[in-house]
């Protein structure tokens, strides 16, 4: 063995490695050649959720920044969102505790909410949470899935998120978040304990709005913008009412859609039905 070839080597590894202690990086980490459907974060690890696909996000499905330069809390004004608001009845539990205010906070985590494509796309986009929010809570009337207590939605196969002792993960927030293993992963994006608190969804507004947009942006965000249809986004919340298995609740999703399209002024596009 050559003993300066040696040496050499030894101190060009040297050097690379203080380089990488004095940037904190790791090179691997750098590149980090995601899966297509995952985010490759601003510390260069894949993931999905607001912590790898947020602020930072380096490659993959990001929603950091808005891709047009339209504002939500344009879309959405006080008239359009006290329009749905004011539909729940004086006696509701979600009557003040869904709020504009809540609901603006909420989305700017994430960005790309009713910002990606075009001045239709974005309407689109809004009109579709809002029908699936208004369908969800009855007209922002529940905070809590009716009768939901009932069930724990416990998938105990699930070993990432295991279920807590005597915790119940029904459907509670704008969309009824449900299962163990949205709970887990909205609170490990977002910042809460959903295992443990799972609660929380349902009483605090901002909280409970972010886990909406969280499984959103998870879910349907990618369906709508990219032209698939209203009917995409309600196989990907509720697939057990598509292909007729409840035609009603279906019918009720696409009427509010319609509904707030008109609104909105933009035409709903095509399949609206899954």
């Amino acid at each position: 063995m050559n003993i300066s070839n040696t040496k050499n080597s030894l101190i060009t590894i040297y050097t690379l490695l203080v380089i990488l202690l004095a940037t904190g990086k790791c090179v691997s980490a750098q590149n980090c050649g995601c899966a297509a459907n995952l985010c490759c974060s601003q510390f260069g690890y894949c993931g999905t959720g607001n912590d790898y696909c947020g602020s930072g996000c380096r490659s993959g499905p990001c929603f950091a920044a808005p891709s047009n330069n339209r504002r939500v809390s344009d879309i959405v004004t006080d008239a359009f969102f006290n329009r749905i608001a004011n539909q729940a009845p004086a006696g509701c539990p979600g009557r003040g505790f869904y709020t504009r205010s809540a609901f603006l906070s909420a989305v700017r985590s994430y960005p790309r909410f009713g910002t990606t494509g075009s001045r239709d796309d974005s309407r689109r986009e809004i009109a579709a949470f809002f029908a699936h929010v208004t369908h969800e809570t009855g007209r922002l009337c529940y905070r809590v899935e009716t009768g939901g207590q009932s069930r724990d939605y416990c998938d105990e196969t699930n070993r990432q998120y295991p279920c807590a002792p005597n915790r119940g993960y029904y459907g509670r927030g704008p969309l009824q978040l449900s299962w163990n293993y949205n709970y887990g992963a909205a609170g490990q994006s977002i910042g809460f304990d959903g295992l443990n608190n799972p609660d929380i969804v349902a009483t605090d507004p901002v909280i409970s709005f972010r886990t909406a947009f969280w499984f959103w942006m998870n879910n349907c965000h990618a369906t709508i913008t990219s032209g698939q249809g209203f009917g995409a986004t309600i196989r990907a919340i509720n697939s057990m009412e598509c292909n007729g298995g409840n035609s009603g609740t279906v019918t009720s999703r696409v009427n509010y859609y319609t509904n707030y399209c008109n609104q909105l002024g933009v035409n709903p596009g095509s399949n609206l039905r899954c």
